[in-house]
């Protein structure tokens, strides 16, 4: 199987280039955008047609939620019209195509209740609707597609919330953390293993559609950064505090626990538990670290 990835340098991207040499018999093409402009029809055109890949998996985003606000246009540009840029490529081709999504396409209405794949979408801000507008016009476009919506992604690398509260944890006397945010964390090694699975499932040409993928458990954002402190033995004091302490330009999710019932069922996928892979990844990171 010949596997094109774009957005192979973001923390997604790197998780499955560790995990490519465990599929000896794919070729995988890596790229970012110094080496493919996944915005440019022309440039997609060309490196799907000089590849011919059977499968495009798409980690290509526009992720600063915040900065999306006062920058909607490139926002747009890199989670709606790329993503659609690439679909039709891949139909064109016959091919099939793996597009990431978010729980942010979702606005937190269901409390105490994981979202099911079905539920209603209702983003809050402008990360959330292009990320949505960007599932549509995939579906429009491409047969062949599957959509994973994943939630609070962290990894070894890049910029995310366990990395950020090592750092802050690790300098500071006491740090603040919302409680009132509830979700599930995913460890994109979690995700690009499931990612893998799905791809290569022989029932995977009878079950197109939309899935959700995230670790198993519940947590609050300062459920996570308690432990992540407590693991990597920092002294800082971590205290809960409402997000309304935390003016920010769009409003989060207050709960976006996914369920994950039918990618388990359709596929036979075991999702680790959150604090199992969270143990996992801090111990790299202090290894390398």
């Amino acid at each position: 199987m010949k596997i094109l990835v774009t957005g192979g340098n973001g923390q997604l991207g790197r998780a499955l280039r560790r995990l490519a040499p465990k599929y000896p018999g794919d070729v995988f093409l890596f790229t970012d955008v110094d080496t493919l402009d996944i915005t440019d029809p022309a440039a997609v055109e060309k490196g799907v047609a000089d590849f011919r890949p059977d499968i495009l998996v798409n980690c290509a985003a526009y992720t600063n939620v915040d900065k999306a606000e006062e920058d909607e246009a490139v926002a747009r540009r890199l989670n709606a019209e790329a993503p659609e840029i690439l679909a039709a490529a891949m139909q064109r081709h016959g091919g099939a195509m793996v597009q990431i999504s978010t729980d942010y396409v979702f606005g937190g209405d269901k409390i105490n209740v994981p979202l099911r794949e079905e539920d209603a979408t209702n983003p809050l801000g402008v990360y959330g609707r292009t990320k949505l507008e960007g599932e549509q016009r995939c579906r429009r476009v491409l047969d062949r597609l599957a959509i994973i919506r994943t939630a609070w992604l962290y990894s070894e690398d890049g910029r995310n919330f366990v990395r950020t509260m090592l750092d802050l944890t690790s300098r500071l006397p006491r740090v603040n953390v919302v409680f009132d945010q509830a979700g599930s964390p995913t460890y994109a090694a979690d995700l690009a293993a499931a990612i893998l699975t799905v791809v290569h499932h022989p029932e995977l040409e009878k079950n197109w559609g939309t899935y959700h993928f995230s670790n198993e458990g519940i947590c609050s954002w300062y459920d996570l950064a308690r432990l992540v402190a407590r693991k990597a033995g920092a002294g800082a004091e971590v205290l809960p505090c409402h997000s309304s302490e935390f003016p920010a330009k769009v409003t989060r999710p207050a709960y976006s626990a996914l369920d994950k019932t039918k990618i388990k069922e359709t596929f036979g996928i075991a999702v680790p538990y959150w604090t199992d892979s969270l143990d996992l990844c801090l111990k790299n990171l202090m290894h390398n670290g």
